[in-house]
């Protein structure tokens, strides 16, 4: 039986276009893509600029082990502590997640989305801490979020062009390799993992509503493609995140979405929300 979650509440709104949704020091980080800046909103939603972030579309954040914001795009930047950001490495990318270990995982496509180009595989690359990178994944469908599962062991992917999530083993010098399947029959963007090891989702509806009615949700997926939990959202949802004091909150950052010709007049709509609902204990 799937367990439904209770419908979520507004935490805030009046936004371009929010995605890469982090639980960091008591407040959800996010990148506010068409705005150039990081914003944190706290659970009673008071928000605040807290970092600098990119131009346009297709960035997200992390941090280092030492808690530095790192800021990927067209190359992959860090902020210091006076807030200064500078150049980690050459290497940018869609998407960005950090092990426990410190290893930094970025991943993309050599294809213009945005401009119409003609889709190509994607990849994950492994950056070192000199700011060089290589290669640990290839042939990867678009490449969307990513997590850690909690232990450290398992790297899952979304691969958003395939509706499915895709997981591989992480080596102690950060080398991936097992891949498998994760679940498949999904729609999945940015998505997050809760402490029991399950990965909130979207659905493979999300992203092609019409009429009424809700349009898309976020489940909750088992290694393997077990559904056990589903909460449905009034806008597509292009990521989530876990936190609150308790890591039961869950965050739901939503954007209209009519396709990528569309995206100009999405921003100054300035429609995009975030909602918060909770996971059962």
């Amino acid at each position: 039986m799937v367990v439904p979650l209770p419908a979520p509440r507004l935490l805030t709104d009046g936004l371009t276009m929010v995605e890469s949704g982090r639980w960091h020091e008591g407040r959800l980080w996010f990148a506010h893509w068409g705005s150039g800046e990081v914003l944190a909103v706290d659970l009673e939603g008071r928000r605040e600029v807290v970092g600098p972030g990119r131009g346009g579309m297709g960035w997200s954040i992390a941090w280092l082990p030492d808690g530095r914001l790192l800021v990927s795009g067209e190359e992959l930047t860090r902020v210091e502590p006076d807030g200064a950001p500078v150049r980690h490495s050459p290497q940018g990318g869609n998407e960005l997640v950090v092990t426990p270990a410190g290893h930094v995982y970025v991943n993309g496509a050599d294809f213009d989305f945005l401009g119409g180009g003609a889709p190509e595989p994607g990849w994950i690359r492994l950056v070192a801490p000199d700011g060089t990178a290589r290669d640990v994944a290839g042939d990867i469908e678009f490449p969307n979020g990513m997590v850690i599962t909690p232990d450290g062991s398992t790297l899952v992917v979304s691969e958003s062009f395939a509706g499915r999530l895709s997981a591989f083993d992480i080596a102690a010098d950060g080398t991936l390799s097992g891949r498998r399947t994760w679940a498949e029959g999904l729609g999945p963007d940015g998505i997050c993992v809760d402490a029991g090891g399950g990965i909130w989702c979207q659905t493979a509806d999300t992203f092609a509503h019409t009429g009424s009615g809700p349009a898309g949700a976020v489940v909750r997926v088992l290694d393997g493609g077990e559904i056990t939990h589903r909460v449905e959202t009034d806008l597509p949802c292009f990521s989530c995140a876990l936190g609150g004091p308790e890591g039961r909150h869950l965050f739901l950052l939503c954007n209209e979405f009519d396709g990528v010709d569309q995206l100009e007049s999405v921003l100054a709509r300035r429609s995009a929300r975030v909602y918060v609902t909770e996971v059962p204990r």
